[in-house]
């Protein structure tokens, strides 16, 4: 695919994903949304890709929600599409089966909160906000922020930021375990690419059933979730980096991961 909104790069097996369009604030229209479905899908499908960062270009944004100007018009058939479309992008995202850093560069407002949502892990700079500021133009969020967002703050505080529809920043976001990290706007990139170097020397397998139990077993049962974490644990038993692993550890040397 060509893609004109995004900047998709592969380093050293880490794929960044780099949304471009800083005159809009790196804001989301159907064209980059489908650039990055795309982008997602090749990084899923690559066994060169073992890790993903999503950033945004420039410093004031990484992305500042959805483009309003596209949306203004839109019949209800043409949001519900727009909104379905994001929803596969971001469950993509989500649930491939390597780890996704997002690196919060500047405003993460509306879809941009919503986007950092999807991912595994959320570093932000020191001048990052978040907020879902949808509901002060008539609306609610429409890519998971309803959903996601009270999954990992919790009910009171998501209700607090799409009810009053306002903005925290990155400080208050790592309070309230929005963020995992937050870095001088200088370190942001360097500092996430550090962390996606460091998984992508661990076992990819064992990286792939980790993030299908804890995304697959947050909603069912007890029994049922510990019970998808033994049979992933157990699969992991199949893979010649286990192996190499323990062996490793009883010899007390570093581990010579394969990838399978």
């Amino acid at each position: 695919m060509d893609y004109q909104n995004i900047i998709f790069e592969i380093e050293d097996g880490i794929a960044t994903i780099t949304f471009n369009r800083p005159k809009a604030l790196n804001a989301m229209n159907a064209a980059t949304m489908t650039e990055l479905l795309h982008a997602a899908a090749a990084c899923k499908n690559s066994a060169s890709v073992k890790a993903l960062i999503l950033t945004g270009s420039g410093d004031k944004a990484f992305v500042a929600g959805a483009d309003i100007s596209q949306m203004q018009n839109m019949t209800a058939v043409d949001a519900l599409s727009f909104m379905e479309l994001g929803h596969e992008t971001l469950r993509l995202i989500e649930t491939m089966p390597k780890p996704v850093i997002a690196a919060i560069n500047g405003f993460a407002l509306g879809g941009g909160t919503e986007i950092s949502l999807a991912c595994d892990v959320r570093f932000a700079s020191e001048n990052a906000a978040f907020g879902q500021p949808e509901i002060l133009i008539g609306l609610i969020p429409g890519w998971g922020g309803t959903q996601r967002l009270p999954r990992i703050i919790g009910m009171g505080r998501a209700k607090e930021l799409i009810l009053g529809g306002g903005q925290i920043t990155a400080l208050r976001a790592y309070e309230i375990g929005l963020v995992n990290r937050v870095f001088p706007a200088g370190q942001l990139l360097a500092e996430t690419k550090k962390f996606a170097a460091k998984l992508v020397a661990l076992p990819g397998f064992a990286l792939k059933m980790a993030k299908h139990s804890i995304n697959y077993g947050y909603d069912q049962s007890l029994d049922s979730g510990t019970r998808l974490e033994a049979e992933c644990c157990a699969q992991c038993f199949s893979t010649e980096d286990q192996k190499e692993g323990m062996k490793a550890f009883l010899e007390k040397r570093k581990p010579a991961y394969i990838g399978r």
